[in-house]
Parts: structure tokens; C-alpha cells; sequence
């Protein structure tokens, strides 16, 4: 569970984050964060005084056609920008996190998926930097039939800090089940250092039930958003999702790219 100390040092983040700037500030205040962090002005939709504050800012939609969408059946669309920190399958009950430190899958999913055969599916796990785009759509047309909050820890997902202690499994998250016409498929979305907010469109923050019928989603609509920086995992039972040869550990994706093949 997150320190009290943490926990503080992340509320404080959240106030500065949404604190309103003075209009004539706003371009030069997020030009500076885009530069030290590596973003991509050119893609922001709108001029940059719309953004009311830096957490606004962070969570910037997109120009049009900025991301195109894969639309070949057979592969699956990564549901966000970042770079890939493993690409493993499910064995012994357990998955990568990054280095050879493993957790058990179960652990992460907290409950979710429990009538699922996972032994010998795969998962993939992306890291969200600064820089990034933090919207979250879904990869696949889907219902999405269950979203379940977990109380955690709040420990940074940097890959530095991923190769040395085990993060993704006690963090603070949102797992996510999604219903294809090729089976389920697994998303949790894992918040990180100072990330306390993550919203799923349509689910009320907190939730921790099944959503009866699911509410629909097309492949590549927005599903979910990081309110900073951070991490999802996606998990495919046996049968449903393999990689990919030309997706390699470390390598960047954008939303939208091919991240995957259904088997069947």
C-alpha cells in the first residue's frame, strides 16, 4: 500500500498538476515540459493557451490522423504510445517485468479473469514516458465487461527501477476485461509515481464489479487515459494473441501500430 508520505507527495503532484495558469504563461510553460521532456508539439490539437493547466495539458488529445489505426483483422492495435519493456509469455504462472524479475500474473489481475486458462498465453507490457501520448483506446472491438480498481502502492515504472524491484503487481491499477469476437483479452493499466488518477470512460471511479452486458468499444476508440506517466500490461489466454517478429523489447509503438496476431 502507498506511504502516507507518498500518498501526500502524490496529492501535492495532483494540485500543482490541475493549479490554473495566467493565460499568457501557458505556451511557454508547456513549450519548456515538451522540451525537457522529449513531446511532440506538433501533434497537440488546438494552441497551447486552451490547456488550463499542466495536467490538461497531459492528457492533450491528438491532431487528426496523427495515429492511424491497423485494419487488417489479424493483428491487434497497441492501445497506446510508448516503448515495449517485455514481450513474454505466461509461464509458471508468472510474467516478466522487466530483466528477468518476474511476478505472479495472478497477483497483478487481482481477481479478474480467475475462470481463464492463462498457462501458455502472453503478455505485453508497454511504459508510458513524459513524453508520450496518454490516452488509452481500445485495441480490438470489444466489450469491455468488468473494470476493477486496486489500491497499491505508487512506486515509479521507469524501466530503471522496474530492473531491480517488483512494482507492477503492487502498484495502484485498473484491470480491465475485454470481451472480442476472439476471445478475452486482459488490460491493466498500472499507475506510478504520483499518478493516482486513472479514468475509464464510461466506469465510475472505484469500481470493482463486472459491467453486466459491457459497454461497446471500436477497435481504436478511446477507452481510458493516465492522468501522468505509466504502464499497461496486456494479457491474451492461450490461444488468442502471439507476437509479433518484428516487435522487439525496448523498441518504441505508437497507438494504433500492430502489436500483436490472433491465432486463430
Amino acid at each position: 500500500m502507498a506511504t502516507p508520505l507518498r500518498m501526500a507527495l502524490s496529492h501535492l503532484v495532483g494540485w500543482a498538476a490541475d493549479l490554473k495558469l495566467p493565460t499568457p504563461l501557458r505556451s511557454g510553460v508547456f513549450r519548456t515540459y515538451a522540451r525537457l521532456a522529449g513531446a511532440d508539439l506538433a501533434e497537440s490539437r488546438g494552441p497551447l493557451e486552451i490547456y488550463p493547466s499542466l495536467g490538461a495539458f497531459f492528457i492533450r488529445r491528438l491532431v487528426e490522423n496523427a495515429r492511424t489505426v491497423v485494419e487488417d483483422p489479424q493483428l491487434i492495435a497497441s492501445p497506446v504510445d510508448g516503448h515495449f519493456q517485455t514481450i513474454c509469455p505466461i509461464d509458471e504462472g508468472s510474467i516478466l517485468q522487466a530483466k528477468g524479475h518476474s511476478y505472479p500474473v495472478r497477483e497483478l489481475l487481482a481477481g479478474v479473469g480467475e475462470d481463464l486458462e492463462l498457462e501458455g498465453g502472453h503478455a505485453w507490457t508497454v511504459y508510458l514516458s513524459p513524453r508520450d501520448y496518454h490516452r488509452i483506446h481500445c485495441p480490438e472491438t470489444a466489450r469491455l465487461v468488468q473494470a476493477h480498481w486496486v489500491d497499491g502502492a505508487r512506486y515509479s515504472v521507469a524501466p530503471k527501477v522496474l530492473s531491480k524491484r517488483r512494482v507492477l503487481s503492487i502498484n495502484e491499477r485498473v484491470v480491465l476485461r475485454l470481451e472480442t469476437e476472439h476471445g478475452p483479452l486482459l488490460l491493466v493499466l498500472v499507475g506510478a509515481l504520483n499518478v493516482g488518477r486513472i479514468r475509464v470512460l464510461g466506469v465510475q471511479p472505484g469500481t470493482r464489479s463486472a459491467l453486466g452486458s459491457g459497454n461497446p468499444f471500436d477497435r481504436g476508440a478511446e477507452l481510458a487515459r493516465f492522468e501522468m506517466g505509466s504502464t499497461i500490461v496486456l494479457i491474451s489466454p492461450p490461444g488468442g494473441l502471439e507476437p509479433l517478429a518484428e516487435t522487439q523489447v525496448g523498441e518504441p509503438i505508437l497507438m494504433g501500430a500492430a502489436l500483436a496476431r490472433w491465432r486463430s
